[in-house]
């Protein structure tokens, strides 16, 4: 009998996975979750990748996950607490986005915590706390009393060094992939213009302290200018290549951007470009099935990714579920679109 909520798979999707032992029986629901079983050919598969492609998704702690990373349902608060060991230990999994740390800054303690439950060669890719790039304050519940004021820690490079960047280094260690800095859509007022933002956003990046990868990430089409990519190259930082509706394709952003201008190419497959984030959300939910198949991006970023590994320069790419429905199954076909692609 199928499970409440849970929607059959379509095309034999979720069996890209080894199907649930049939000693799943309701009693043994009670243990502890463990990894799903893999299929050998995943495994090859993932053996298959350069070394210097790192595919990951969007956090680690979705229940409809069931047979595809973990071996039963569990509550997501469960998965957020003990997933990532489980998670890190899938073959094709070796990076994560965290983006927690967007509504609040993680202490080292708390990144070190997440280092320890990875292996050595896995990576996250974390996003620097909001407080760094939103010039102001919406009209939001969660800013309380600053709601609609300016921020006067924009693009303060004292504050990230001190908060976010350090917690991210020290915790993190040789685990630290690039430290994202997502700049959300905005009133254009309120950022003075594209030039000006250019500028404040040179000086904020070569002020930071040497060492990681240092992504950005835009959402408004008019701050993505060739003096925007010229800023972060003269500071060797990134420019996020971004799946989503308010941005040019990921095709086009690339051929302004050029990647094997940056230390590292980094991908976010953030949104199927016909839908909103929240009709996203409903229409995909609960996220164990590709729904929207999108092999226009797939293909434009595996071809990405082999450039990539041909130049030796690191790939991250982190996916969604609302890019195609289910982020863990659009990996699996992104990373038999680089091995076709490889060939």
């Amino acid at each position: 009998m199928a499970r409440a909520g849970k929607r059959p798979a379509e095309d034999g999707q979720l069996h890209l996975f080894a199907p649930p032992s049939s000693s799943d029986a309701p009693a043994s629901r009670a243990q502890q979750v463990g990894p799903a079983p893999l299929r050998p050919d995943v495994e090859s598969l993932a053996a298959s990748l350069p070394e210097t492609i790192r595919l990951g998704t969007s956090s680690w702690s979705f229940p409809g996950w069931e047979g595809l990373i973990y071996d039963r349902s569990a509550p997501q608060a469960q998965l957020s607490r003990k997933g990532l060991p489980l998670y890190s230990q899938h073959p094709l999994l070796r990076t994560v986005g965290v983006d927690r740390t967007y509504y609040r800054p993680m202490t080292a303690a708390q990144f070190a915590d997440y280092a320890t439950q990875v292996p050595e060669t896995f990576r996250f890719l974390v996003k620097a706390h909001e407080y760094c790039t939103l010039a102001g304050f919406g009209d939001h519940p969660r800013y309380g009393t600053r709601r609609g004021q300016p921020n006067s820690l924009f693009l303060d490079s004292h504050y990230a060094t001190q908060e976010v960047v350090g917690p991210f280094t020290d915790g993190l260690k040789d685990k630290a992939g690039p430290l994202l800095f997502q700049f959300s859509p905005q009133d254009h007022t309120s950022l003075a213009g594209p030039d000006s933002f250019v500028e404040r956003l040179y000086q904020f990046l070569d002020r930071l302290p040497r060492g990681p990868v240092y992504a950005v990430e835009l959402r408004n089409i008019a701050l993505f200018t060739p003096e925007y990519v010229d800023a972060l190259s003269a500071v060797g930082a990134c420019h996020c290549l971004n799946g989503h509706p308010s941005m040019p394709t990921v095709r086009e952003q690339a051929a302004l951007v050029q990647p094997e201008r940056s230390q590292a190419l980094v991908i976010r497959w953030m949104q199927a470009r016909h839908l909103s984030y929240q009709a996203a959300k409903q229409k995909y939910a609960p996220f164990n099935q590709i729904v929207d198949a999108d092999p226009t991006s797939r293909a434009a970023i595996a071809e990405l990714c082999l450039a990539s590994s041909i130049r030796r320069q690191p790939s991250y790419v982190i996916v969604n579920n609302k890019a195609e429905g289910c982020a863990p199954l659009s990996i699996f076909q992104l990373a038999q679109q680089i091995g076709e692609t490889k060939k």
